[in-house]
């Protein structure tokens, strides 16, 4: 039952779940850096800015973990027996 979690026919199931636990540090990574630039270079950041660059970094964090975790899976269950 267990090892048959580990096949190849879950591979969609196991990228999704990767790329979930991915998003959430990815996108405050993401949303850091470029609020930590938006300051460097001496233009407001006041709440709303902050929100709109919070979006900004949740949606492309959310493509990037999708497409590594997709390329990830994929390589980690062709190396499988």
């Amino acid at each position: 039952m267990v090892t048959a979690l580990f096949s190849s026919e879950y591979i969609l199931i196991w990228a999704i779940l990767l790329a979930t636990a991915l998003w959430m540090p990815l996108r405050h990574l993401i949303w850091v850096m470029s609020l930590r630039r938006r300051i460097r270079k001496k233009l407001p950041a006041d709440e709303a800015t902050q929100q709109r660059l919070k979006r900004r970094a949740g949606f492309t964090a959310a493509l990037l973990a999708l497409v590594f975790a997709i390329f990830y899976t994929d390589h980690l269950f062709r190396l499988l027996p």
